[in-house]
């Protein structure tokens, strides 16, 4: 009974998202900076899946995996966004329990769908480049559809795990959260309950989920160095190199990112720097993954000047 009642007055609380709200000159120009990313986070993971089905050169695994990866930046960057737009041309920066606990198991979904995400396209590539005759007998339509499958459930097991103990715990009627978005150190921090259990585990999936996603691509890009190093050909080093560098240009933002989010002390002193890493993670990084991809892609650059010249032309 106690507890229900615990859980009761909980889902009746309300959050205040601070954001950047010490910082009210700055209210207005933030709020152009983040659309204008928003924007181009939109445009670009959107335009990246287009240019994918729409070319036929495209139609191979490394392209399903980063169609897939596009729709997570896009998904992400939607969940968190708009809440904070609006937080920073608004007086009210409240959000509802329920809003808030969603909003977490969505960024919390793709977050952790992201991180395995980027580990299958590490073992994509690292059978593209050592098994070159064999990569679409490996590499098969099944084999795909099953690690996307599996990056995705692991998310969502995650993060149901994750909410479940959050919603355990009992919270104030009116809380503040000191950061841009529900994340789960800032509502830890504003419950009133005992939080350790929720610490803990969070502590445990968040270690298992980067030593093990950083292990597959660790692996892989090991036996991939083995075997350009074999390679005697320039333009055979060169080829293996620009297939893996916008890959590892963007596990090496995403994954840097998260390891110095979660080294920040939590002190008074570095919630700014844990708001920008927030920032970073949740709105930058989703931006540039499509133009990593595409700026460094010739098919894509050339489905993309195809599509600029119909336009123009029509």
């Amino acid at each position: 009974f106690v507890h229900s009642k615990q859980g009761n007055q909980s889902a009746g609380a309300t959050f205040v998202l601070l954001g950047f709200s010490e910082y009210p000159d700055l209210q207005v120009p933030l709020f152009l900076i983040f659309l204008t990313i928003y924007t181009i986070t939109v445009v670009g993971n959107l335009g990246m899946i287009v240019v994918i089905r729409i070319n036929p050169k495209l139609h191979t695994p490394m392209y399903f995996f980063l169609s897939h990866l596009s729709f997570l930046d896009f998904y992400y960057s939607t969940v968190v966004t708009p809440k904070l737009l609006e937080n920073l041309i608004v007086e009210d920066r409240t959000i509802s329990f329920t809003a808030c606990i969603t909003q977490f198991f969505f960024a919390c979904l793709c977050a952790v769908t992201e991180t395995f995400m980027l580990a299958v396209m590490a073992y994509d590539r690292f059978v593209a480049v050592c098994n070159p005759l064999l990569y679409m007998v490996v590499m098969s339509r099944k084999l795909c559809y099953l690690l996307v499958a599996f990056s995705y459930s692991w998310g969502i097991g995650c993060s149901l795990i994750l909410t479940y103990f959050l919603l355990e715990l009992s919270f104030r009627k009116n809380n503040i959260i000191n950061n841009v978005v529900c994340e789960h150190a800032a509502i830890v921090a504003a419950s009133c309950s005992d939080p350790y259990i929720s610490q803990k585990i969070i502590l445990v999936l968040a270690t298992f989920n980067e030593i093990s996603s950083l292990m597959i691509i660790f692996t892989s890009y090991v036996f991939i160095f083995i075997t350009i190093m074999k390679m005697t050909s320039t333009r055979g080093h060169y080829k293996a190199f620009s297939t893996c560098a916008s890959h590892l240009t963007a596990i090496t933002i995403f994954h840097g990112t998260i390891l110095f989010l979660y080294c920040v002390p939590n002190s008074k002193s570095s919630w700014l720097m844990v708001k920008v890493t927030s920032v970073f993670y949740t709105m930058v990084i989703p931006m540039l993954n499509p133009l990593i991809y595409s700026l460094r892609n010739k098919d894509v650059k050339e489905t993309i000047q195809k599509l600029i010249n119909k336009n123009l032309c029509c």
